[in-house]
């Protein structure tokens, strides 16, 4: 496979070779260099050649070949998708405080942002890492800053993983605020510390409780509702019937992160299944493979899947977990 040129190629490799060596590995491939060219032998050649022809796309925007992109880019051509690279790369979703462009990192993310961009309402679905909450702050904070949206508006159930709010010292909002965190983080990220406190003292920025939401007719507004699989079938009913005109909403959560109390069923459980097929809401499943975090962490959430198919009564191993 083409490299075009040395320094590419170099990338591509990696120090001492290290990326081609996880190629061969990965594919049980031998592989060789010939000038600027990778040569592949093996049942999986024509597949390796696909993994060079992905990592050559990463280079060419300009981005760092790490072990987290390397192990996608496997992945993707395993499935023959590696091509799908070059034009999830070729688009900003959003620029920092510092000026750091922001890229979606997977081919589901791309997915996600489109269908964000698209649609009235939309739904993302998947493990911790995929960057749900993360990338849909960043369309909010675009979408603000290019006049389509007049107010940002946060919110997430305060449903505890284990410990008690009225156990906490503080007011409400003293309690909430550490289940709120994460938004916080994400928009200072996006606007800088004294632009953020500004919007936040104007309430063009509100981050607050689902509980806060009740009553409200939400206008010309970017809504994303975070941890969704927290909020129940009531609940999740009452935050989309908010919905005004010039509104857009996100609704983001992890089905196998579920904190309700025993009997109680996740309105995302709910929506994602009886929304679907429904005009101007869309529903976007990200997977383990779009985990853009430690490499480890896809593992980790592989085994945690395998682990509740096992365990699931259709597979006749025993009852199933509840998470």
């Amino acid at each position: 496979m083409e490299t075009g040129g040395a320094d590419s190629l170099q990338r591509i490799l990696g120090i001492f070779d290290e990326n081609l060596n996880i190629i061969s590995r990965e594919l049980g491939l031998s592989a060789r260099v010939d000038g600027t060219k990778i040569v592949f032998e093996g049942e999986e050649a024509q597949t390796g050649a696909e993994v060079v022809k992905g990592l050559l796309s990463i280079v060419e925007a300009g981005e760092t070949i790490d072990r987290g992109n390397l192990l996608y880019c496997i992945e993707l051509a395993k499935e023959g998708r590696a091509g799908d690279l070059k034009d999830m790369l070729s688009g900003v979703v959003a620029v920092t405080s510092r000026g750091k462009p922001v890229k979606c990192k997977t081919v589901g993310q791309k997915d996600y942002v489109s269908s964000i961009k698209k649609n009235t309402i939309t739904f993302g679905v998947g493990p911790a890492g995929t960057g749900k909450t993360y990338l849909a702050v960043c369309l909010a904070v675009a979408a603000y800053k290019n006049k389509e949206t007049e107010k940002i508006i946060l919110t997430r159930p305060a449903v505890e993983a284990g410990e008690k709010l009225g156990f906490l010292p503080g007011d409400l909002q003293t309690k909430v605020d550490p289940y709120l965190r994460p938004l916080y983080d994400a928009l200072q990220e996006m606007f800088g510390l004294e632009t953020y406190a500004k919007l936040m003292e104007k309430g063009v920025i509100e981050v607050a409780p689902l509980a806060y939401m009740r009553g409200r007719t939400l206008s010309n507004a970017f809504v994303i509702l975070d941890e969704a699989q927290n909020a129940t079938r009531e609940q999740m009913k009452m935050f989309l019937t908010r919905l005004g005109d010039g509104s857009k909403m996100v609704v983001t959560g992890d089905l196998t992160q579920t904190d309700l109390p025993e009997g109680k069923t996740s309105g995302l459980r709910q929506a994602v299944s009886i929304l679907k097929g429904v005009e101007d809401i869309a529903i976007c499943t990200l997977t383990e493979k779009d985990v853009v975090r430690h490499p480890l962490v896809m593992k980790i959430v592989r085994a945690y899947e395998k682990c509740g198919r096992e365990s699931s009564p259709a597979s006749g191993k025993g009852k199933g977990e509840r998470r």
